[in-house]
């Protein structure tokens, strides 16, 4: 019942159990209030003005409510709820309009927040439509503004300083709440469309029905004033999802641009733009709002990081997506083999893909191989419904999983795996790449000291910082950061000073000095010590204890084979094996295997997991870690030779995300060497030699 240029508007007031005024609706509470009165625009009749109660769902008013509503939990307890109350005002509307000859009207509020921040939200949260004219509604303050520019900037305007700037004596205490509000609007509505202003009611604002989808390019322009982000959303939610959050607010098209983390998964944020920058003030309002039982922060964002999720350059992209208004499904797991038609079969007749085949993108690396990642189109939310049915289906040996998605999603992923740096093999000329590896000191000499307690958060810059001029007096490459058996760091870190004096000064100087909320124990030790804990054994005030899986003889004889941490089996560097091998240097030194029991593998299960870390400590190889362990081994060897033969290295890919030492070792159970054989592979004691040589089965990696 919306015309271009109305006939009358529909003056609507309204307020809630909470915050009143600017903050009307931030604060998530519901209606509780409803005054209207029609205006004949042509006429200037008025029709009669109405005042219902709303009964929400929770009746505990704030104190800012009561004292300026006057209204009561007991009174509000008998009102009707909010449905009704809007079934109610339609009628009513319909029955003043007829009596005055009129067929058509908008509404007219008080501000942007009743019907964006208030009406839209709620009714949306409680699952049922808002009637067309709620769409389509007249800001009363920004029509004065228009009228008289010579008044207070639109934000700064209240129903009452613009009856003050027009002279209009009215008198608030003498009528009820609310009923004064719509009495006053209409009387400046009077005064607007006088002789003198003449003004016209032709613009009115709009909200959304619904949101719409589409592409972003790199190279379009986004105003940061126009983009927010939001965190804490539900991992499954969808962009139609987002929007239903910001309901009543306007999201440019293609503006919800969900966020993945580094395995390409959903990490509980998201980048939305809005069609201005007062959509997205009013978009801030809403933080900590929720989303069913969460809460959602909503923050201030800028373009460039709006482009970096959902810009894209590739023209396959941008010709799927130019399919406007569909709905974007993603499914993961796909068997490397899967083709458009097994696909499309998968999917079947109660689904069908807009456009069969072109309606399919499949995720490929950028050498074209698959990733099992596809993203498949439908036409309308039935056919979208009807697929997400078949989560977790089987397809091939493989059970699919599908989600719903979004362009910019689609345009994430294709960045993400276009990307991603690729090692089909590693690469033969690494030599040159890599710096000469530092070994890690042994021996007794007490060079070395030990932080204990740092920060989780700290760094080798803030270590630095922590030691001042000491840090003159490290050598290179010589800190050490050291990581528990997650990948997390473990408090721990070890420092090689250029001499025991200069170890013992940096201990004296900095036991116990703070380094951020903390305070750092400094203890000096030796090169065998600093070994000694890498490998799981403790150092404390009572002294050295070995690892908890070794009793100390065994220990000393796998200390003094120098056997390579399993983390430097699994990824032997490339950069130290030798070029080419000649019969001399074979005749000269005895060939070296790096190989694990089944049963000595369970005794590095419970080792802290040690990683040098950059920029100061061994670099890597290619896009793999150059394990310590690995660059120690090969520094104190006398020989050069690793792998007896090419090959001897295997690569593996595909591992899942979990995967630990003991897994890997299982995996490859059952390659074996017979008793012969293990005396020219590793330079071991014979005490060493007896644990080793008990099983029978051996791993070769």
């Amino acid at each position: 019942m919306t015309a271009s240029h109305s006939d009358s508007l529909v003056v609507l007031f309204g307020a809630t159990a909470g915050a009143y005024g600017a903050k009307l609706g931030s604060d998530e509470r519901e209606l509780i209030l409803l005054v209207w009165q029609v205006v004949d625009l042509r006429s200037k009749k008025v029709g009669t003005l109405h005042k219902s109660l709303v009964k929400a769902d929770n009746l505990d008013l704030s104190d800012q409510c009561r004292e300026v509503s006057g209204l009561t939990p007991e009174g509000l307890d008998k009102a009707e709820p909010l449905d009704r109350v809007l079934q109610q005002f339609s009628q009513l509307v319909s029955s003043d309009l007829k009596v005055l000859g009129r067929s058509s009207y908008t509404l007219c509020s008080d501000g942007q927040l009743l019907i964006r921040q208030v009406l839209h939200p709620e009714t949306s949260k409680k699952n049922f439509v808002l009637s067309d004219c709620f769409y389509s509604f007249y800001d009363l303050r920004k029509e004065f503004n228009a009228c008289y520019p010579s008044s207070a900037a639109v934000k700064d305007q209240t129903i009452k300083t613009m009856a003050e700037y027009l002279g209009l004596e009215t008198d608030e205490a003498e009528e009820d709440f609310g009923v004064w509000q719509v009495k006053t609007m209409v009387a400046i509505i009077f005064t607007m469309l006088s002789e003198s202003c003449s003004h016209i009611f032709t613009e009115p604002e709009n909200v959304k029905h619904k949101y719409e989808t589409g592409p972003c390019s790199k190279s379009e322009m986004v105003n940061s004033e126009t983009v927010i982000r939001a965190r804490g959303l539900p991992w499954q939610s969808s962009d139609q999802d987002i929007a239903r959050f910001f309901k009543g607010l306007n999201i440019a098209k293609g503006g919800v641009a969900l966020c993945l983390n580094a395995q390409g998964r959903r990490n509980g944020e998201a980048l939305v733009r809005f069609v201005n920058s007062e959509q997205r003030d009013l978009a801030l309002e809403r933080h900590k709002h929720h989303m069913g039982s969460r809460y959602i922060e909503v923050y201030k964002a800028t373009g460039e990081e709006f482009l970096k999720i959902a810009g894209g350059t590739s023209s396959e992209v941008a010709q799927f997506l130019s399919k406007e208004n569909q709905v974007i499904i993603r499914m993961r797991g796909l068997p490397f083999t899967a083709t458009q038609e097994d696909v499309l079969g998968f999917l079947g007749p109660e689904c069908p893909v807009t456009g069969g085949k072109e309606g399919l993108l499949f995720v490929k690396y950028p050498d074209g191989r698959p990733t099992g990642d596809a993203f498949v189109l439908f036409s309308c939310e039935e056919y979208a419904q009807n697929a997400l049915k078949k989560h977790k289906e089987i397809l091939g040996k493989r059970y699919i999983e599908l989600f719903r998605s979004t362009a910019a999603e689609v345009q994430q992923v294709l960045n993400r795996y276009m990307s991603t740096p690729l090692i089909p093999t590693l690469p033969t000329p690494i030599i040159p790449v890599i710096p000469s590896p530092y070994t890690i000191a042994t021996g007794s000499v007490r060079d070395c000291v030990r932080l204990r307690g740092l920060p989780y958060a700290a760094g080798i810059d803030d270590i630095l910082e922590f030691m001042g001029d000491a840090t003159g007096d490290i050598k290179p490459h010589g800190i050490h950061m050291v990581f528990n058996q997650q990948g997390r760091p473990s408090g721990d870190a070890f420092i090689q000073m250029k001499s025991a004096d200069k170890a013992y000064m940096v201990a004296q100087k900095c036991h116990k000095k703070m380094m951020k909320d903390r305070y750092v124990e400094v203890f000096q030790c030796s090169g065998e010590e600093m070994n000694f804990v890498l490998m799981g054994g403790t150092l404390n005030r009572s002294g050295l204890s070995p690892p908890p899986c070794l009793s100390p003889p065994a220990y000393a004889a796998f200390q003094a084979a120098a056997v390579i941490p399993a983390e430097a089996a699994i990824y032997q560097p490339q950069a130290l094996l030798p070029a080419t091998r000649t019969p001399q240097a074979s005749a000269a030194a005895p060939q070296t295997v790096t190989y694990y029991p089944a049963q000595a593998a369970q005794l590095y299960m419970n080792y802290t997991t040690y990683y040098p870390s950059p920029p100061v400590s061994p670099t890597t190889v290619g896009y793999l870690t150059a394990p310590p362990g690995a660059v120690a081994a090969a520094a104190t060897a006398t020989h050069t030779p690793i792998l007896p033969q090419p090959g001897a290295l295997v690569r593996m890919q595909g591992l899942p995300y979990n995967t630990g030492i003991k897994e890997i070792l299982s995996f490859f159970q059952g390659y074996q060497y017979a008793p012969d054989d293990y005396n020219g592979l590793v330079q071991l004691s014979d005490q060493a030699r007896s644990v080793l040589q008990a099983p029978k089965e051996w791993v070769c990696l």
